[in-house]
């Protein structure tokens, strides 16, 4: 069958075939397909469903229809109601997964990479594109709550430099923690710190290393993005943390 390339990944070839899509397995494969697994069996919708390996030894999933935001954050994904409707998809596989032998001795299973890249889109009746599921589970692992809210939150409001409204998106800040719920919301700007200079250090130590997708990565500047997102953050830290209070 005729396998179409799906754009956006730095660092996996993800093709289409058929209504499947075929991507290498992970190094964290076989957890990734007990967490899907774990969803199908749930009736949860909000990830794509494992069907198998195929002959090349790629993992097949369902290919889950819509609009992926993989260039950049845009208004139509950036409404309060889709913020809200991404907050609360991540609250639902939280607490799929907290207290079950998948979390481990951790809160939950945490998705550790969601951003609009990783998350499909689809149209209502007014216009506004609202999430339906999150793609790319291969950084899932047991973690703390918090680790995913902070990240949600870096990614999907665009935290950074580029930010040119500083009390929209400190509102923004409170309509995505207010949907997600109970977090001790105290710790959410010093842990998108935490990420932020994770990421930055890590693509950085893993280029130096020989890692080709990590350095493309680098060259194409997202560590110095990273870096000056921090910087950003870290000056506006107070009006932040103030709009979370």
């Amino acid at each position: 069958m005729v396998e179409i390339p799906l754009p956006g990944g730095f660092v996996n070839r993800v093709v289409k075939v058929g209504d499947t899509v075929r991507r290498s397995l992970g190094d964290r494969a076989e957890f990734v397909h007990r967490l899907l697994r774990h969803f199908d069996q749930h009736g949860w919708a909000g990830a794509p469903r494992l069907l198998g390996v195929d002959e090349q030894g790629r993992e097949v999933l369902t290919f889950v229809d819509g609009h992926v935001a993989w260039q950049s954050p845009t208004d139509r994904v950036s409404s309060d109601e889709s913020l809200a409707r991404v907050a609360r998809l991540v609250r639902e596989f939280h607490d799929l997964t907290a207290g079950t032998p998948l979390a481990g001795d951790q809160e939950v299973v945490c998705h550790n990479d969601l951003s609009p890249k990783n998350t499909v889109y689809r149209d209502d009746d007014r216009d506004l594109l609202l999430p339906i599921a999150f793609l790319d589970w291969d950084l899932a692992a047991p973690g703390a709550r918090i680790h995913d809210v902070a990240h949600m939150c870096w990614q999907y409001l665009d935290l950074g430099s580029a930010v040119d409204d500083l009390a929209t998106t400190s509102h923004r800040l409170r309509v995505m923690c207010d949907a997600y719920g109970p977090v001790d919301r105290s710790r959410v700007v010093e842990t998108i710190l935490w990420w932020q200079d994770r990421c930055q250090h890590g693509i950085e130590a893993r280029a130096a290393a020989g890692d080709a997708a990590m350095a493309r990565l680098r060259d194409s500047g997202a560590a110095r993005a990273v870096r000056s997102a921090h910087e950003w953050v870290a000056t506006h830290r107070a009006e932040l943390e103030t709009a979370l209070a």
